[in-house]
Formats: C-alpha cells, structure tokens, sequence
C-alpha cells in the first residue's frame, strides 16, 4: 500500500535528487528516507530511481511518477483546504426551498449576495409549498426554506425576512380600476372573487378571507398560485387579492389597487399596512456552518 509519507519523500528525492538534500529538507535520517523510497518501489513494482554513490536520477517510469504524485497531494492538499473552509461555513452545499411568490419578491437579491459573499457555496434550489419545505426541513431534505406562516414553532426556527402589502386584482377595464381610493371590503360585496385553496394555499386563502370577512363576495375559483389568480382575473373570470410585489410579473390586462386595512389583531396581522409576511424557517436542532452563513446573508438581505 502505498502511503503519503512515501509519496512525500519521494518527490522530496526527485527534486533534490539528493538522498541527504531531501533527509534534511524533510527533516528526517538518511536511512528512514532510503527505506521509505524502497517501500515505494516495491508497492509500485517498478524502479523509479537511479542511484549510487555518486547520483540520483528518475528513471522513466519514476518520471511518470512524479507528475502524478503531484497531482495527488495537490489533491490532498485541496481536500484538506476544502474540509476547513467547509467548517468555517465558506465553502458547501445548501439546500433552499421556496414558494413560487417568494421568488419574485426576494429569491434573486438573495442569490445575487450569496454568489458575491459565499462563492464557494452551492445553493440547490427547490420549490415548493409551505407544507411541504416544512416537510422537506423534517426529513432532511432541505436546510432553509422562505415560507409563509403558521408552522411549527416547536420544530422549526424562524425569522421575518419580507413584510408588504395585500393588494386587490382587477381588470383593467373594471369599474373599481378607476376608483381613485383604497378600496373596502364593501366594494367586493357581490363581486366574483378568485379565491386561494384553503389546504394547499392556506396563508392567502385566511389573510383573503380576513379581509373579506364582512363582505359577501362569489368565490367563483379557487387556485393554488398567485399567478394563476392574477390571469384568471386578467380573463375577466373575478377580482382577487395578491401580494404586492406581485405587481413585478406585469400581467396585461389587470390593475393592482390599494386596500384600506382595517388594522388587524391575528397572528397573520402583525402590520396591518403590510401583512403579507415571508419567514427563513430552519431546523431548531443543529445548525451546520455554512447554513448558518447563509443565514446571515438572508438576514443582510432582509435588512
């Protein structure tokens, strides 16, 4: 078998071709450094030094050798590089979850950051749902998600990166785009409204209906996506309400309209005026190095 300290001495004798020049180089006796060569030759099975009493020389096949002992303690040595910086949380892998909104409102500054303060991290994007990055943090799947409120306190930690408006959806040839005002609950009374899935768009579906709450709208659809909302109402199918950095993705044909929040006391109302939250979630158990990192970049980003 053949080990670093004989590759090590090796390349000291084929640099120096001088048995003392390299015991000294290596800090070590001639006659451990002659044995190491010999433990070399026999593990290789071929002669890759010349010597007498006289010389040293690399004998082709020791040649041969010496390019590739290079490369293996630089690999060696890279490895060794890699496992520190991957300690020091500079280097690694991270596994982000995300919701299709969240992309538009903070996924490209943070990946934009992280490329300039961690180059050397690789960052594995997945979409998802809430439910399921929730799920995806549980079985280990996934290190950081951006997902919306409730969730597990207990199993998961959490910090606010993204507060913004709710806004209304509305034709662009509707009688409401051309009110110069936030608009009410009452004006959705009677208005065909898409709605959002009460299981797998759970948030938007209760900040909709809290707001909707003294209102008597028709739910004419219900939808897992903001996007998709805002194009049924762009096909003049009902008004909805959206997140306002929604208003990025330039739908034709639709009008985003200001909502005059009545000021709200549930967990999803912190800021009335913004109660549309984006949260990082994370495992409330150990934290690796680079997460931790990354983190601190979703927090700059945040701020």
């Amino acid at each position: 078998m053949i080990t670093l300290d004989q590759v090590r001495s090796f390349v000291a004798v084929a640099e120096e071709l001088h048995f003392g020049r390299a015991a000294e180089r290596l800090q070590m006796t001639q006659p451990p450094l002659s044995r190491q060569i010999q433990k070399l030759e026999k593990a290789v099975g071929v002669q890759l030094l010349e010597r007498d009493n006289r010389r040293v020389e690399l004998t082709g096949a020791g040649a041969a050798f010496l390019d590739e002992a290079y490369r293996l303690l630089n690999l060696v040595e890279g490895a060794g590089d890699l496992a520190r910086r991957v300690d020091a949380g500079v280097a690694g892998v991270v596994r982000l979850g995300f919701t299709a909104v969240s992309a538009i409102s903070i996924l490209g500054p943070l990946l934009r950051r992280l490329t300039v303060a961690l180059p050397d991290v690789e960052v594995l994007l997945s979409e998802r749902v809430t439910l399921a990055q929730v799920d995806g943090i549980r079985r280990g799947e996934l290190d950081i998600g951006l997902a919306r409120p409730p969730f597990d306190t207990s199993l998961l930690s959490s910090k606010v990166v993204l507060r913004e408006p709710l806004m209304a959806v509305v034709p662009a040839d509707h009688p409401l785009a051309a009110l110069d005002r936030p608009l009410t609950p009452h004006d959705f009374e009677g208005q065909a409204v898409i709605g959002y899935h009460p299981q797998q768009s759970r948030y938007f579906h209760e900040l909709s209906v809290r707001f909707l709450a003294n209102a008597h709208p028709r739910i004419e659809q219900r939808v897992h996506q903001v996007l998709t909302a805002m194009l049924l109402v762009a096909a003049d199918r009902g008004l909805a309400l959206a997140p306002a950095s929604a208003t990025s993705l330039q739908v034709e044909g639709i009008v985003f309209k200001d909502l005059a929040h009545g000021g709200g006391d549930t967990q999803l109302d912190a800021d009335p005026e913004r109660p549309v939250e984006l949260y990082a979630v994370w495992s409330s158990e150990a934290v690796t190095p680079v997460v931790r990192r990354v983190l601190d970049v979703v927090t700059q980003v945040a701020e």
